[in-house]
């Protein structure tokens, strides 16, 4: 899943990161702040994962039970 920005505005915003991996990176040309936030766009993704997997948790749990006690509903259409 891809999470991108409404628009493509920028905010100016301070971090706080280890001084020997600021350096690495600088020394291997990394962009800082792109890297930034393709690590913030993937720590949003899973936070928002998770969100959802607990919002929806009891209906994966009821429809598993099913699947547990009925077995999968379209079953005999299966040809593998």
């Amino acid at each position: 899943m891809t999470i991108r920005a409404a628009s493509s505005t920028r905010k100016a915003t301070n971090i706080t990161v280890d001084a020997a991996l600021l350096a690495q990176a600088k020394a291997l040309k990394i962009n800082v702040s792109q890297a930034s936030e393709a690590g913030l766009r993937q720590a949003v993704a899973e936070a928002e994962a998770g969100q959802w997997l607990r919002a929806n948790s009891a209906a994966l749990d009821s429809s598993n039970a099913y699947v547990e006690r009925h077995g999968l509903p379209l079953a005999r259409f299966r040809n593998f």
